[in-house]
C-alpha cells in the first residue's frame, strides 16, 4: 500500500469513529482478498473500501472499485462474518479521500458513500 492509501485509511477510521461506528479491524486479509476497514454501524456489518487520490486525479477514486474488487470484498466479508459467527446484515461502503498535494497528506475532502454497491 502506498502512503496516500495508509493516510486515507487513518482519516477514514477517525471519520467513522466520530460518526459512532465501532471499528472491528482494519486491513483484514484472507485468501479472497483484503478489506480496508470492517466496522459495525449499529447492527450492520460495514465493509469500507478506501480509495485515496490527489485532488487533481483523472478519475474519481470510487471508479477503481470495479466488479472484480466488489466480488472479492463480498467473499472476504462472508469469510470474516462466518469466522466470527456474525449474522449481521452486510453493507459495502466506499470512502474517497482527496489530498491537495501528493506529498502532503493533510486531507482535503472525504466523500463517504454508504451502500456504494451490492453483490
Amino acid at each position: 500500500m502506498n502512503q496516500a492509501g495508509e493516510w486515507g485509511e487513518i482519516y477514514v477510521t477517525r471519520y467513522l469513529r466520530e460518526k459512532g461506528y465501532d471499528i472491528l479491524t482494519s486491513n483484514y486479509r484472507c485468501r479472497f482478498g483484503e478489506a480496508d476497514i470492517i466496522s459495525l454501524d449499529k447492527k450492520t456489518l460495514v465493509i469500507t473500501e478506501v480509495k485515496a487520490r490527489g485532488k487533481n486525479s483523472i478519475a474519481r477514486p470510487a471508479e477503481y472499485v470495479g466488479k472484480e474488487k466488489q466480488r472479492k470484498l463480498a467473499l472476504t466479508a462472508s469469510l470474516f462474518a462466518a469466522s466470527r459467527k456474525l449474522k449481521n446484515p452486510i453493507r459495502f461502503d466506499v470512502a474517497e479521500v482527496f489530498f491537495p498535494e501528493e506529498e502532503n497528506y493533510k486531507v482535503y475532502k472525504i466523500n463517504y458513500m454508504k451502500d456504494a454497491f451490492r453483490v
